[in-house]
């Protein structure tokens, strides 16, 4: 094994693979609109690695770094019409925790056969429970479909956790109602501060929801006790006096650089360290020594302190 270590100690435990970057829902803060979307799915048939390309890309990842996790992420991976055998494919390699995120739309109908890929644990992207919020959120209607790729991943005895981005004035008075749903299923919940990233580079102050005032809205119902904080947590946790155990990922009020561990691999075979780094660097048909240093140099994006955001998207580089 090739070493890969910052002077900070960090090195890249978990990849998280961009397999598509366009999406079946227009989220206000990840894209400006259908225009956007249209030119990302052009731009990504255009230029997008092979299934068989990508696979390899990963297995390589894996070889250097001895990988504890990989993430399937997109735009939305469900769209990706090979995940199923690409998932079955890196599984061969030895990696046991296989996940995904995904806004789940089309989850029900595909819970099953990612179950028997090889898929452990799946996030869904939900930031609100209420329709009408649902819609000015994401652009989209359909929020009865997330509901059923919940239970239908339930079902096929897949972990299922919730991710919900708050933006002050638009779903903030969502965090309840998403929580009370949560605890009702028994799924775990993070609610998200928003990201400086794409469009909302330079301007995300506006929509700004902190911790804090998270914690006091959930507060107001709940009472609850910190838990002590994982290494590489990209999360804080608090557990309320019924047992029921929600997170914040608090990039803004705490970040978590100090200790960061992922790596992002895109759907053209780029590499990026940090996602404040505008800089990809292509691993495309390289050795395992090329590639170490290429990691090394992906290393250095990472940030020291804090997250500075960027003005890439997340739907290029994975949620």
């Amino acid at each position: 094994m090739i070493e890969v270590r910052d002077t900070y100690g960090r090195t890249f435990k978990t990849l998280r693979v961009s397999l598509i970057n366009t999406c079946n829902l227009g989220c206000v803060y990840c894209t400006y609109g259908n225009e956007e979307l249209k030119e990302n799915y052009k731009s990504y048939k255009e230029q997008s690695l092979s299934p068989s390309e990508l696979s390899r890309s990963i297995i390589q990842l894996h070889e250097v770094l001895d990988l504890d996790t990989i993430r399937f992420t997109g735009g939305e991976p469900l769209l990706y019409k090979e995940l199923p055998e690409l998932v079955k494919s890196v599984k061969q390699s030895g990696v046991q925790n296989l996940k995904l995120t995904t806004n789940a739309l089309l989850l029900e109908g595909l819970a099953g056969k990612l179950k028997d890929a090889g898929i452990t644990a799946i996030n869904v992207s939900l930031d609100a429970i209420d329709e009408d919020v649902f819609y000015t959120m994401s652009r989209r209607s359909g929020i009865n479909r997330i509901f059923s790729g919940i239970e239908a991943a339930l079902k096929v005895g897949i972990d299922v956790k919730i991710n919900s981005v708050i933006m002050k004035g638009l779903n903030d008075n969502q965090i309840l109602p998403l929580f009370n749903y949560a605890s009702r299923k028994g799924i775990s919940i993070r609610f998200i501060e928003i990201m400086a990233m794409g469009h909302l580079h330079g301007n995300a102050d506006k929509y700004f929801f902190s911790q804090d005032e998270i914690l006091s809205k959930i507060g107001g119902q709940y009472k609850f006790n910190r838990l002590s904080r994982k290494h590489s947590s990209t999360a804080n946790y608090w557990i309320t006096d019924e047992g029921f155990t929600f997170g914040i990922v608090a990039n803004e009020t705490e970040p978590f650089c100090g200790d960061c561990n992922r790596l992002r691999l895109d759907s053209y075979g780029n590499i990026y360290g940090c996602l404040s780094s505008n800089h990809p660097i292509s691993i495309k048909n390289i050795n395992n020594d090329e590639l170490a240093t290429r990691l090394q140099q992906a290393l250095k994006h990472k940030q020291a302190l804090k997250f500075a955001g960027s003005e890439l998207s997340m739907m290029h580089i994975g949620g």
